[in-house]
């Protein structure tokens, strides 16, 4: 139903949640890792990087910046 593989559907989704959790200044990468369902922080931050190309320190960042 969404055009893609559910396998592909499913991992854009979780990517997602996460950048909504990185834009908590507070939230640990472990804990969106967690919250999300990656085995690990350095599971999520590579898939991450493939997704938005930019790491998720670099997208806490750039998003905390642009809310001030």
């Amino acid at each position: 139903m969404a055009g893609q593989p559910p396998t592909t559907y499913l991992r854009q989704h979780r990517l997602a949640l996460a950048a909504d959790l990185l834009r908590e200044p507070d939230t640990t990468l472990a804990v969106v890792a967690d919250r999300v369902g990656f085995a690990n922080a350095f599971a999520l931050s590579n898939a991450f990087k493939k997704e938005h190309g930019i790491s998720p320190s670099e997208y806490r960042t750039r998003e905390t910046q642009t809310e001030i």
